[in-house]
């Protein structure tokens, strides 16, 4: 006679219980697996509470306009272990402001975002040092004067040296 898989010439119950729980064992360890990875990546969440930030909809439109009618040119660089922004108006003049910060995190978690002040180099120039580590990064720059928020802007910078 044959034997089978097992070693043995009869498939018993135990034998079925051993293939069922290995089944059901690699399934629940690959969900727990993904789960937990899950649970340690970014959560998605841009706002705390979504129903409060629509409240305030109407009132973020009509400062974005506001701030696309200033017509001011920005112009990041990230080289070295340097963050350079240059600021101009509508008509190429360069804007001196009381302060500019740039946030900077990774778009896909928030473990490595932080706040850098960036200090006046030259009229309308703002210089800070930092070390991005290779990748994107998204730049969240916010421009005051006489405290303020004149204008912000938000976009995606390339980081170090792989």
């Amino acid at each position: 006679m044959l034997k089978n898989l097992f070693g043995t010439e009869k498939f018993t119950g135990w034998h079925m219980m051993g293939v069922m729980t290995l089944f059901f064992g690699t399934i629940i360890s690959v969900n727990l697996t993904l789960a937990y990875f899950a649970a340690q990546s970014w959560t998605g969440l841009v706002v705390k509470n979504s129903y409060v930030a629509s409240q305030h909809f109407n009132e973020d439109v009509a400062e974005k306009k506001r701030q696309a009618a200033l017509n001011w040119r920005e112009h990041s660089v990230y080289q070295g272990d340097t963050l350079t922004v240059t600021l101009t108006d509508q008509n190429g003049l360069p804007i001196t402001l009381d302060s500019l910060t740039a946030t900077l995190g990774r778009p896909a978690h928030e473990r490595q975002n932080m706040v850098v002040v960036l200090e006046p180099v030259s009229r309308g120039q703002y210089a800070a040092k930092v070390v991005l580590g290779s990748g994107v990064w998204d730049l969240a720059l916010t421009a005051v004067r006489d405290d303020a928020v004149l204008w912000t802007a938000r976009h995606r910078l390339e980081g170090g040296t792989r």
